[in-house]
């Protein structure tokens, strides 16, 4: 179990990232399509999402044999996608680089499911509904990046 307690250090950190560059006035200045999720979604539904990344990487680990696996090395660069994000976009201001992380994280997130599924199904469906958020994600941040004529370049 204490390996479990890695996978969900590493993710806290993640998620830790992200919380140092909040959306803040400029997020809240942005002209935003009106499916735009209220603020105090993100929060709960990122916390589940978080904690079943967690258990998908521990679950491969596992099955892995306690080994480093090609498909943990997929796990590792989603989260250091993840986790840059929030710098591109809040940080940094620039929703198109954000844009360009967000379809990476995107594409590793549905090679995770293809690589984990080796492992262990469970970890793969773990990541479906992340795949998903992450998905609409990808279309809001390209929707507030065509809403706001400044910040597309």
């Amino acid at each position: 179990m204490w390996s479990l307690l890695v996978f969900l250090i590493l993710v806290a950190a993640t998620a830790a990232s992200g919380a140092l560059f909040p959306p803040g006035d400029w997020y809240a200045a942005l002209q935003k399509p009106v499916w735009t999720p209220p603020n105090w979604v993100f929060g709960p539904v990122w916390t589940m999402l978080y904690i079943a990344m967690a258990v998908a990487g521990w679950r491969v680990w596992r099955r892995a044999g306690n080994r480093f696996s090609p498909a943990l090395g997929v796990w590792a660069g989603q989260l250091l996608l993840n986790g840059l994000w929030s710098w591109l976009f809040f940080g940094l201001h620039r929703p198109d680089l954000a844009l360009m992380d967000i379809s990476g994280l995107l594409l590793l997130i549905v090679l995770f499911i293809i690589m984990a599924r080796r492992h262990s199904t469970l970890a793969a469906w773990l990541f479906v509904p992340y795949a998903f958020w992450v998905a609409f994600a990808a279309v809001l941040n390209f929707a507030l990046w065509r809403m706001n004529p400044i910040l597309a370049g």
